[in-house]
């Protein structure tokens, strides 16, 4: 491993990563097992069928510690079917982080309902417990949390909101299956969780997505919504029987049983390769310890909490640390090293037209206010920790195998970018007025 102190790539110096990383980035690790499962599905036409994916429905409901869970043909849809769930319909209103992926909030227009966004807190990237409670009104239904980044977003105060007002949490968990929360799975600790487990996930399984349910309503309500060929004498809820055989939702929102063959080899093996990721993640942020500048987006190891599969894995930017050097310029030297290193995450959706100026179904006015009584948008300014975070974020290897010769080229490459920030701030070009994009992790959902 070269010194961290040689002189920066951007600058003529050798590359911090020298080796061939292999297969360490290679995600989903896909075996013969994979493989036959999926060519039993395929040569006998049952793709359509649902039997392996009620198996892998039980499975996962096991693994993941609740009563029911239902497969959805993506995370979108899941979404929804989660919003459903919680009775989320006309004029109603859903609390949500603006930092996130935009089907994390979207589906709720397509019920007649619409979003109210709050802050995110700038350690953990999540929804601030603290901006929530002043944003409810007697039209609030539900409070969505997104486990951004695999952050455990702190659940126990927004619980306690959510109780006190009694309304719904519905758990994002799409960036973090199998994540713990003081001791808790995520998905498991509000009202409802709900996941993509598409083939980029941590959890990858095809294009696919699933809810997950202690609450018997909730989930004949998601049937209800987008599962015909489930939705007949086996539903219970009482308000639902007139309805049965025909989606309520007029959606078909069924698993592909490609992808629920591969769920359940994946499921089986999930959690000790997840263990190796965490093991290697936390073994990229210790070589950085104490950096000025740079800061782990992980929570303190002895409260309980963990990162799940570590998706889409980001770290925390303090440029007052280095200086004022700008999260740009500094990710031009540590890419320069060999890592793909960008600047900024998601952008913050209460920004987009699509929640502002849209009229997506024709309601003759902005969707976003179709059903309010008030005018609900959110304009620049309004989220300011949001509006910021692109400027406090940047993206580092995600390693799915335990290579610490490997692992050390990685970190001194950041390393190097910090302890130069003299150097690069005498061309630093400063950041651009937006950073991050709306598709930010491609294919997402």
């Amino acid at each position: 491993m070269q010194k961290a102190n040689s002189p920066l790539a951007l600058f003529g110096g050798p590359k911090a990563v020298q080796s061939d990383p292999g297969d360490i980035f290679t995600w989903p690790i896909i075996t013969e097992e994979d493989e036959q499962a999926v060519l039993e599905v395929l040569r006998r036409g049952g793709m359509s069928d649902t039997e392996v994916t009620m198996e892998f429905e039980k499975e996962f409901a096991a693994w993941q510690g609740t009563e029911y869970a239902l497969g959805f043909n993506t995370g979108t849809a899941a979404v929804q079917a989660a919003m459903f769930g919680c009775k989320l319909g006309v004029g109603d209103e859903v609390i949500c982080p603006s930092k996130t992926y935009w089907a994390s909030a979207l589906p709720a227009f397509a019920l007649g309902a619409t979003v109210v966004f709050a802050e995110a807190d700038p350690d953990t990237l999540c929804l601030d417990p603290g901006d929530i409670e002043h944003r409810i009104t007697d039209r609030t239904k539900a409070i969505l949390v997104v486990h951004y980044l695999g952050y455990p977003a702190d659940m126990d105060p927004i619980m306690e909101i959510a109780r006190k007002h009694h309304i719904k949490v519905i758990e994002d968990v799409s960036h973090a299956q199998g994540g713990l929360y003081k001791g808790r799975k995520l998905g498991t600790i509000g009202d409802v969780g709900a996941m993509s487990l598409m083939s980029g996930k941590s959890l990858a399984i095809g294009e696919a997505g699933i809810v997950v349910t202690d609450d018997r309503e909730i989930y004949e309500r998601a049937i209800a919504l987008g599962h015909y060929e489930r939705f007949d004498d086996r539903i219970e809820t009482e308000s639902l029987r007139p309805f049965l055989g025909l989606p309520m939702g007029g959606y078909k929102y069924r698993m592909h049983q490609l992808s629920s063959a591969v769920g359940r080899v994946q499921i089986k093996y999930y959690d000790e390769r997840c263990e190796e990721i965490r093991k290697a993640m936390n073994y990229f942020w210790d070589l950085l310890a104490g950096i000025p500048g740079i800061r782990a987006h992980r929570p303190c190891k002895d409260s309980g909490s963990n990162m799940g599969g570590w998706y889409a894995a980001h770290g925390l930017y303090r440029s007052e640390e280095l200086g004022g050097l700008s999260v740009t310029r500094f990710c031009q030297a540590v890419s320069a090293e060999g890592v793909g290193c960008s600047p900024g995450a998601n952008a913050a959706l209460h920004l987009h037209p699509v929640f502002n100026t849209c009229d997506i179904y024709g309601h003759g006015k902005p969707t976003r206010i179709a059903h309010s009584e008030r005018d609900l948008r959110q304009c620049p300014g309004s989220l300011p920790v949001t509006e910021k975070l692109g400027t406090m974020v940047y993206s580092i290897p995600w390693f799915k195998h335990y290579r610490p010769a490997i692992i050390e080229e990685y970190a001194n490459a950041y390393r190097k970018a910090a302890e130069s920030c003299r150097e690069l701030l005498q061309d630093d070009p400063g950041n651009p007025p937006h950073l991050g994009g709306w598709h930010f992790f491609p294919h997402s959902r």
